[in-house]
């Protein structure tokens, strides 16, 4: 991969022509046990769950992040990980980073990214933090979670990393600014910083979308989670925060993701069978608390909502879109 000048910027736009649709389709070893895998002390606060409308939600910093921590929950944040794998063709990042000592994977999740990179760079030590204790209890060896929130100050600098990751913290964060200035200080000079994110706002190419279920889900969801303080559609504004917090080296890619199995192309049908997948299993759970908690929405009028969009987003003359975000920099040497 060639690596731009220091000051330079650029931007790839993948399937920048409209997405084609399928108009023939018919819709219808030295693994450690749990507590070697924390480098922190699990306090009750941490293994204390939050129940409420039949979901299960963090304890620690109780109320910061509004999606639950159910089984449900990761198992969605896993297929996830398979689409993220597949819209890259099987590689977790992008940029340029060699052999890293030290790496950090913000808001892990279930861990998966930092159990895989972990696998395939054997030299690396590697941390995955999260508010919630929700990853595997065996871990390769050169892999550790703990419990953090990552917009607190973090202690990180002390011992600065050669690249941090981040993935998918559209509706989890309230000031990416702050967070990515953060990943600058604590990363070490020549290092790199990558974040892939969303526009959470869906679209169509063909005007199918408007009126629809699936459009007034989002909305209205949307709405809850902005009006609740957090950012919705960081990804077309990750190269701005880079640049204010220094980065150089700048690159931007962006991948249009198919929800459903509509388009033609057989890899973007693929990459839309995964989202549809991972969107169905999360519609209710992303907008309960959302819409409960800051819009006094009851339980089952989110269950509605989101009934109503998973029918919609099933029809065959529906073409959501959405656009999700890879954007990579570094750390000046000097």
């Amino acid at each position: 991969m060639t690596e731009p000048s220091a000051q330079e910027h650029t931007t790839t736009q993948h399937s920048s022509a409209n997405v084609e649709v399928d108009t023939s389709y018919e819709n219808d070893s030295s693994y450690g046990d749990e507590l070697s895998s924390y480098s922190t002390s699990l306090t009750s606060s941490v293994l204390d769950y939050r129940h409420e409308n039949g979901r299960r939600y963090h304890k620690y910093r109780d109320g910061s992040y509004l999606l639950p921590n159910d089984e449900a929950e990761n198992d969605r944040l896993d297929m996830l990980h398979e689409l993220c794998l597949e819209v890259l063709h099987r590689k977790l990042y992008l940029a340029p980073i060699g052999k890293p000592q030290r790496v950090i994977d913000l808001a892990t999740g279930t861990g998966l990214w930092a159990i895989d990179f972990a696998d395939s760079h054997p030299q690396a030590e590697v941390i995955g933090c999260d508010l919630s204790p929700i990853q595997p209890t065996l871990v390769p060896p050169n892999v550790k979670f703990l419990v953090d929130d990552i917009e607190s100050e973090w202690a990180y600098e002390r011992d600065p990393f050669d690249f941090i990751h981040a993935r998918y913290l559209a509706f989890s964060i309230k000031d990416f600014g702050k967070l990515i200035k953060q990943c600058y200080r604590s990363v070490k000079p020549g290092g790199w910083v990558e974040f892939q994110d969303w526009d959470g706002y869906p679209y169509s190419e063909d005007g199918s979308l408007d009126d629809t279920g699936f459009q007034r889900y989002y909305d209205e969801a949307n709405n809850a989670f902005e009006k609740a303080g957090y950012e919705v559609r960081p990804g077309p504004k990750l190269e701005e925060w880079f640049q204010d917090a220094g980065f150089v080296n700048i690159h931007v890619e962006k991948f249009q993701i198919p929800h459903g199995v509509w388009p033609k192309d057989k890899h973007l049908k693929k990459v839309g069978t995964w989202f549809q997948a991972q969107s169905e299993a999360g519609l209710e759970a992303g907008a309960l608390a959302a819409l409960t908690r800051y819009e006094q929405w009851t339980k089952e009028e989110v269950i509605l909502l989101a009934s109503q969009a998973r029918a919609d987003g099933r029809k065959r003359n529906v073409h959501a879109l959405f656009d999700f975000y890879i954007v990579y920099g570094q750390r000046p040497e000097s």
